[in-house]
């Protein structure tokens, strides 16, 4: 998916006409999303109650799900076990991917032709768009950020990140209707050296910031700084060094979400304004 134009006019014209966006290359790996999954089937999961309690049965997106509809497969899996009522719909831009998926439907899950646009009824209560806007321009994110955000239901949520080709190292802005609230990095222990070895994989608002003087960069250091000074703790597994790592960060005053079990994970979600290049 490439965005479309800069001219408002032109813009309009073309999210009316077409899907809003270009093809990407539509690479995946079953278990790839794992992470970002966990997340929303778990903390999150919330979103998902409410939704169901104003009336309805939540919708959920996987965007750009690529060349095979494993990851909107896997999401309905994970979604299901928490919100039995729940929706999802997996939305490619290129039609001939949503003809291989279409076997695969039954209740609860659909596939559909579509870009940023988001082409379903209502309003989503989450949107998951992983390794697709890592293939646009910088420049492309904002508008592509407020056209989701502007679908969301009053509690939904939409996950823009990146991860690796297995899943071990993910990262992850999520964004509600008013823009975005945080940044999630999980990551597979043993599977890295240091915690700013997942920057290769932050998302493409942030990939070009780690630079001196950045905050992504900044939040990035401080990681390794009590990653390091947390070696004694190694002797005790890479877990109990994280979880040491993630206190330090919250007790330095970073905007953390202080929450251990999610840390157990290999998983720390910290305030937008923390990172935020802007």
């Amino acid at each position: 998916m490439k965005a479309a134009s800069a001219d408002p006019a032109s813009r309009s014209v073309r999210q009316r006409n077409k899907p809003f966006g270009n093809v990407t290359r539509g690479t995946t790996n079953p278990n790839r999303l794992r992470r970002v999954d966990r997340w929303l089937a778990g903390p999150e999961a919330w979103r998902l109650r409410m939704d169901q309690a104003a009336g309805g049965n939540p919708l959920v997106v996987d965007l750009g799900y690529g060349g095979s509809p494993t990851t909107a497969v896997e999401l309905y899996s994970r979604i299901h076990a928490v919100c039995p009522d729940a929706h999802v719909t997996g939305i490619e831009i290129e039609p001939e991917r949503v003809r291989i998926a279409k076997p695969l439907e039954h209740a609860g899950l659909n596939f559909a032709v579509g870009g940023f646009e988001l082409p379903v009824p209502g309003n989503p209560t989450m949107v998951r768009a992983f390794n697709v806007l890592r293939q646009y321009d910088e420049a492309d994110v904002a508008l592509i950020w407020a056209t989701v955000c502007a679908r969301l239901s009053p509690n939904g949520i939409f996950v823009d990140g990146t991860c690796d080709e297995i899943g071990r190292r993910s990262t992850w802005v999520a964004l509600e209707r008013n823009g975005p609230i945080s940044l999630t990095i999980s990551m597979r222990f043993g599977a890295f050296e240091l915690p700013s070895d997942v920057a290769e994989r932050l998302p493409k608002a942030l990939i070009h910031h780690n630079v001196p003087g950045q905050k992504i960069h900044n939040f990035l250091q401080a990681l390794d700084q009590y990653w390091l000074e947390g070696a004694a703790m190694a002797s005790f597994g890479n877990r109990q060094r994280w979880l040491l790592m993630c206190q330090k960060m919250y007790d330095a005053g970073w905007p953390v979400v202080r929450a251990p079990s999610r840390w157990r994970l290999g998983e720390l979600s910290v305030a937008w304004s923390a990172v935020d290049p802007n």
